[in-house]
């Protein structure tokens, strides 16, 4: 019987070599500063502030109210669905009266002039290779 127990577990422990690391995600040198964080509209508003348009895009500097050609918004790092990088985002909790001041939010930013270098809406191009 011992010698039964010992083969099994001799069999087993390779087994383990072919096992994931750790169910966690390394955070890397080319995230946001809001990687693993509430997608929210505060955050969605700093990157928005500190984004310039004259720069390369970059995961920190992107207009996160962009969409893409279908219709889709960016993740914390400025990817699409469909782009090999993209993270779906934790979202924040919603309800009506969150969708209504979201909006005016929305409105503002709209309506404000475009800044410097700032292509026009539907000029997604997606990432330049960095």
């Amino acid at each position: 019987m011992k010698f039964f127990v010992a083969v099994l577990l001799a069999l087993a422990a390779p087994a383990a070599a072919f096992m994931p690391a750790s169910a966690g995600r390394m955070a890397t040198a080319l995230s946001s500063k809001y990687e693993d964080q509430v997608w929210d509209i505060n955050a969605k508003k700093d990157i928005y502030n500190s984004w310039d348009p004259t720069q390369p895009r970059s995961q920190d500097n992107f207009n996160p109210f962009e969409k893409d050609d279908t219709g889709n918004n960016c993740d914390t790092n400025g990817y699409f669905p469909g782009e090999t990088k993209y993270k779906d985002p934790m979202r924040p909790d919603t309800s009506y009266a969150i969708m209504q001041a979201e909006q005016a939010i929305y409105a503002e930013i709209a309506a404000a002039p475009p800044k410097p270098g700032q292509p026009g809406p539907g000029n997604y191009q997606g990432f330049n290779k960095m």
